[in-house]
């Protein structure tokens, strides 16, 4: 069989020694539902890495996204590591997993960018820093995946932000591009209202702008991202399994992620709910590697 290019043909490791800035990795399976199957997510981070793959010999060229090339005049700085190996219903396995690679990343120390997957895969991601808090979450996504448990389970895709807002080093989440309807019922607003969530529907966003979504950041705050697909409109992001109209632009994405970079750091970041199958000409996963680009720009340009 032969191996998946990697993002953008990066190594899997930087020559003479030195630690990379950001740490890109890939997880298929997180935790699954009883009865459901995840194999059509889990093709999501070998279907951005191929897209990907035109852009490779363009890494000195200027992004006009970036105000640069990618790694700013400076030398590559990001490896992708592949993998980590899970198994469909191995959902304890897999979420010990995914954290311990989230710890090894973030003791280098590097920013851990995780490939989903399904959104399950954010509960052991965001659990991996324990110890690296305070973090605040900025979440993009049509919904707020309050679910306390679906089906028994407590761990699977309804759920991160609501397992989330248990974890102790989490400061508190700001949830953006939020619209129509989906995992949030009248108790999990109310959940998610006091703890205190920050909601941000895509109508505001539309309206006023990215500032009506970063002004809750804190300044200075180390700030996880967690970006589901679903959150952009299904124009430009077919491949999704919850196809929502009335989603973020490609653009508001990127001035989140670039807006973030300059008012706050980015201590982590994670995509996830591509969906392949549902694939039009390879369109969102060509999508999803731009974004991936644009964070890991603004990961390169931040100070320190």
């Amino acid at each position: 069989m032969t191996a998946s290019p990697s993002f953008l043909g990066f190594p899997d490791r930087l020559a003479d020694g030195r630690v990379p800035r950001a740490v890109i990795f890939g997880a298929g399976h997180g935790t699954t539902y009883p009865g459901q199957d995840s194999s059509g997510q889990a093709l999501a981070a070998d279907a951005i890495r191929a897209a990907s793959q035109d852009d490779a010999p363009l890494l000195d060229r200027w992004d006009f996204d970036l105000g640069g090339p990618l790694f700013d005049n400076k030398p590559v700085c990001c490896v992708d590591a592949g993998d980590v190996l899970t198994t469909m219903h191995d959902n304890a396995g897999n979420r010990a997993r995914i954290e311990a690679k989230t710890r090894e990343v973030l003791a280098l120390p590097a920013v851990p960018i995780l490939l989903g997957g399904d959104d399950s895969v954010v509960i052991p991601f965001l659990a991996g820093f324990a110890g690296h808090g305070p973090i605040w979450i900025l979440q993009i996504d049509a919904h707020i995946d309050w679910r306390d448990e679906v089906h028994g389970e407590g761990y699977g895709y309804s759920s991160p932000m609501r397992r989330a807002s248990e974890m102790a080093h989490v400061a508190g989440m700001v949830q953006v591009g939020l619209r129509s309807v989906g995992s949030a019922r009248i108790v999990e607003i109310e959940a998610a209202r006091r703890y205190g969530s920050r909601f941000v529907t895509a109508r505001e966003v539309h309206a006023q702008g990215v500032e009506a979504a970063l002004r809750h950041i804190p300044e200075g705050a180390r700030v996880v991202v967690t970006f589901d697909c679903d959150s952009l409109d299904p124009a430009i992001m077919p491949g999704v399994a919850a196809r929502t109209p009335g989603g973020l632009t490609y653009t508001q994405a990127i001035d989140l992620i670039a807006g973030l970079g300059k008012r706050a750091r980015i201590a982590g970041f994670d995509l996830v709910e591509l969906y392949p199958p549902a694939d039009i000409d390879g369109l969102s996963a060509i999508t999803a590697s731009r974004l991936l680009v644009n964070a890991i720009g603004a990961i390169v340009r931040q100070i320190g």
